[in-house]
């Protein structure tokens, strides 16, 4: 879907610099933003790699169980059909931990594992309670450490790339406040879960 989106933009932006007399100034602004995206993903290339390896470490070492224990109490409430000793919840609370430090990108591959798993527990294409309360916790997640963002204000030269904690704190924290509440609020008027949501489609890599 996003390619058909990306296309008809790419498409309208060549047709309106076509009508304005402007593709020359396109065609220098594609060419050196190719550089410039080459650049930025270098830059933040190393604090990503730290943060999904420090990732991968915990994971081996236990520290993601430990991890799971910790969040059992909070996501046995929010999550009362998942077993606490599933993959799923192991999944969940992976995902949970790496978007409170920040990395998106190793927090995508966990909540598609995450939500295969809830998927198996469901026989048809209804989004289960579960389902939905993992994709707006994904979405709207909380940020201890948001390290994608320091690292791009550092590329653009921030002296202080981490001055935004408290606001992201308190943003991070609102926005999942009020997908809970709204969530909640949905479920009661919805007690039998006979809503039309439809379960997203997990894509199968052919890598």
């Amino acid at each position: 879907m996003m390619s058909y989106v990306f296309g008809v933009m790419i498409a309208f932006s060549f047709l309106f610099s076509a009508v304005t007399g402007t593709l020359p100034a396109l065609s220098e602004g594609i060419l050196s933003s190719a550089g410039d995206a080459v650049q930025l993903l270098i830059t933040i290339s190393g604090m990503l790699c730290m943060w999904s390896g420090f990732m991968r470490i915990a994971k081996d070492c236990g520290l993601i169980e430990q991890l799971s224990g910790f969040f059992a109490p909070l996501l046995r409430r929010l999550y009362p059909d998942v077993d606490v000793n599933s993959d799923a919840f192991r999944y969940i609370s992976m995902n949970i931990s790496a978007n409170l430090l920040g990395l998106g990108n190793a927090a995508t591959p966990l909540g598609i594992s995450a939500m295969r798993e809830l998927k198996k527990k469901s026989d048809s294409d209804t989004a289960t309670d579960s389902m939905v309360t993992f994709v707006l916790m994904n979405t709207a997640s909380i940020q201890l450490i948001p390290t994608t963002v320091a690292a791009l204000r550092k590329s653009y030269g921030s002296q202080q790339p981490f001055d935004i904690l408290l606001c992201v704190w308190i943003t991070s924290v609102a926005a999942l406040a009020a997908g809970l509440f709204s969530s909640s609020m949905l479920k009661r008027l919805h007690p039998l879960g006979k809503g039309h949501t439809r379960a997203p489609r997990i894509a199968h890599s052919t890598d």
